[in-house]
């Protein structure tokens, strides 16, 4: 199972210039928020922007990562 940590350190890898604040929601180690705050997102839908951040864990989705929430801005939205 993939911890707080690891998912955030895995966000701020695969979106460019991103700061992200991830934790556990349900206290279960599978159910996850995150706000992921990144320049790239500029100009994307916010389901483009969700995708671009889904991507990065594939099949974990709906697996080891049960629910991932997501909240994505610009940095001049933050």
């Amino acid at each position: 199972m993939p911890t707080t940590d690891e998912i955030k350190r895995r966000i701020e890898a695969a979106v460019p210039q991103s700061s992200a604040e991830v934790e556990d929601w349900t206290g279960g180690g599978d159910h996850f928020r995150a706000t992921v705050v990144s320049p790239t997102f500029d100009g994307l839908s916010r389901i483009q922007q969700h995708q671009l951040v889904y991507a990065v864990f594939g099949a974990e989705i709906g697996g080891p990562i049960h629910a991932l929430s997501l909240t994505t801005r610009v940095p001049e939205q933050a």
